[in-house]
């Protein structure tokens, strides 16, 4: 696990008031709840105790993730180094923090004790986006060390929030974050290169011929499914992998990592059941899909 400015807050932090912290945690809520997502967070299979603290968690990447990518292309570095600055300081002195989201989020760092560079690590890839060093990665490796600051830190935030901080089962969590993140570049090759960004490694597109062709003119060639083919299989393996945690954690826990992984193979299904031509049509998740792997999830 990282460790940033410092691995947690200490202790002893000065008093919110109540009802300025709930009307944050209530922002923050709204904030989550105002974003369709594929994978959501803060479902409503996990305990109630703990949504509000998700939301937090979520709306502080959900404004780190919107100033990278929308708004005027100059000034978005200030910007992200802004609310990096907001968020150290909330980390220390929640009480402080003027935006909702950054008062929130201190409480639940403080309350829970959550590693701050694992936080940060998120920033970190979103720096990554706004400043264009996402337009190539030459191999997967190098793509994997991405996902490790953009997912991994959600997953391993999350398994804190349940107590859980050993090495093993932040690595299965990490499988699945992983994996999610994968499956979304898969599913979203059309609307990354309209941003300028490739998340398919140059090293695999050599090994495809005719994949470079597809990606200038967007349209699926032999060379570019049997990409896509490739890199479905092995983000399958990845899923496979991390459902190994359902088995390592409890009750509502155990159960959301099932939905979470089960939505990210459906979405690999739907990417091949088109025949990986992901330019003609963006493959999502239904919700009568969604419902089924819920129900699935639950029984399981």
């Amino acid at each position: 696990m990282s460790t940033g400015v410092a691995g947690t807050l200490p202790r002893h932090v000065a008093p919110v008031d109540p009802d300025r912290l709930a009307a944050a945690y209530a922002h923050c809520l709204g904030v989550a709840r105002g974003h369709y997502e594929n994978f959501t967070i803060g479902s409503w299979l996990l305990p109630r105790r703990l949504r509000k603290d998700l939301a937090a968690v979520y709306a502080f990447a959900r404004g780190a993730d919107d100033i990278a990518d929308e708004g005027p292309d100059a000034g978005r570095l200030e910007r992200l180094a802004a609310w990096e600055a907001e968020f150290v300081a909330c980390a220390s002195h929640p009480a402080a923090a003027r935006d909702p989201i950054f008062l929130a989020l201190g409480d639940t760092i403080a309350r829970h004790q959550l590693d701050v560079g694992t936080l940060r690590d998120l920033l970190h890839a979103f720096r990554r986006d706004a400043s264009g060093d996402t337009r190539r990665f030459a191999t997967f490796d190098d793509v994997l060390e991405y996902c490790r600051c953009s997912a991994n830190p959600v997953g391993r935030t999350v398994l804190a929030l349940f107590g859980y901080r050993d090495a093993g089962r932040q690595a299965r969590s990490d499988d699945v974050c992983t994996a999610l993140q994968l499956t979304n570049f898969w599913q979203d090759v059309d609307g990354d290169l309209a941003r300028g960004r490739c998340y398919i490694p140059e090293e695999d597109l050599d090994r495809f011929p005719g994949s470079r062709d597809a990606l200038a003119v967007r349209r699926a060639t032999d060379g570019f499914r049997a990409l896509l083919a490739f890199e479905v299989e092995r983000t399958r393996g990845l899923f496979a992998r991390g459902l190994g945690l359902a088995d390592l954690v409890t009750g509502r826990l155990a159960r959301e990592v099932r939905v979470f992984a089960g939505g990210g193979l459906h979405i690999l299904d739907r990417i091949a059941a088109v025949d990986y031509d992901v330019f003609a049509r963006r493959p999502t998740l239904s919700r009568a899909a969604l419902a089924r792997i819920v129900l699935r999830g639950v029984l399981s």
